[in-house]
């Protein structure tokens, strides 16, 4: 509630309300710098905010009784010399737990059959997996992960977000992310943030249908890249054009009005070799950004 955090002149959380609904896997979405590990940091009690307050599960974050969560910052460190279940059981003693379900939790991120190699020895993917098992071990109601995916590569962020959404409904998962393929993967609810502000907050399908605009999208042949270019200039100035993106040999358009668009486009792409034309449906990307723009044009 109005969290609040400032160092020094700068603000960088600046007095916002969130209510994460329980059981859901909620992403935390917003650009660099937004504010989201600042947030979680406060979340976790390892910083202190300027003003404002956290309560997780009924329990007051910094004023003397843990709340039950799980954390797992952007860059977890290990010892290297350990294994994973050496190094399991020390994160155990840290939480004083008895019986602490060690072998489970590995074979739940699947580490099993490495729980023996030495973690020095390990990939950054397998450290991540490890990372999120000593999260898991004290079996909390809340699970805090800040950018749990962003530095692997595909197969490893798949493999971490298929343990995500086998977690759904058993505790509530909240995670910061840029990456917003990954969120529309795995999330119910979303939350996006900007400079410090939290810009909105909603269930991802409902999102999507309240803010998605439909999608043309161009794939021309790579002689054509500068006739595409050009087109992508032409059009930006066009009152039913929302937003023009190019990337190589692909243009992706975001149109106000899909009549007009199906009307106009395809005589503008004369002389174009094509390889696609295609409407496709927004996504949280395509969302995330007509959001985040807003917010950097109205601050402008």
């Amino acid at each position: 509630h109005n969290l609040t955090k400032r160092f020094g002149s700068f603000t960088a959380l600046a007095g916002y309300d969130l209510t994460v609904p329980r059981g859901t896997i909620f992403g935390f979405l917003g650009p660099n710098g937004a504010g989201k590990t600042t947030t979680l940091r406060i979340m976790t009690g390892l910083a202190k905010a300027t003003a404002g307050r956290v309560i997780i599960e009924g329990v007051e974050v910094g004023r003397g009784k843990r709340p039950p969560i799980g954390y797992l910052p952007d860059t977890p460190a290990f010892y290297g010399w350990m294994n994973a279940r050496e190094f399991l059981r020390y994160i155990a003693k840290l939480h004083d737990l008895e019986n602490p379900p060690i072998d489970a939790t590995l074979e739940r991120v699947g580490l099993a059959d490495a729980a023996k190699k030495r973690v020095g020895g390990y990939s950054r993917g397998m450290k991540q997996r490890l990372g999120l098992a000593q999260a898991l071990l004290p079996q909390p109601s809340v699970l805090l992960l800040d950018e749990p995916v962003s530095a692997l590569d595909p197969a490893g962020r798949k493999a971490i977000l298929d343990i995500l959404s086998e977690l759904h409904g058993h505790m509530t998962v909240f995670f910061s992310t840029h990456i917003l393929n990954d969120a529309e993967r795995i999330c119910d609810e979303v939350g996006i943030i900007d400079q410090g502000r939290l810009v909105l907050q909603a269930n991802r399908d409902e999102l999507l249908a309240r803010f998605a605009r439909p999608i043309f999208e161009i794939d021309a042949m790579p002689d054509d890249i500068p006739a595409l270019r050009a087109l992508a200039e032409r059009v930006k100035s066009l009152a039913w054009i929302e937003r023009v993106s190019q990337e190589g040999a692909r243009l992706r358009l975001s149109v106000r009005d899909v009549d007009t668009a199906r009307r106009e486009l395809l005589p503008m792409l004369a002389g174009i070799g094509m390889l696609r034309f295609e409407m496709l449906g927004a996504t949280l990307e395509d969302v995330f950004l007509t959001l985040t723009n807003s917010q950097t044009e109205d601050a402008a």
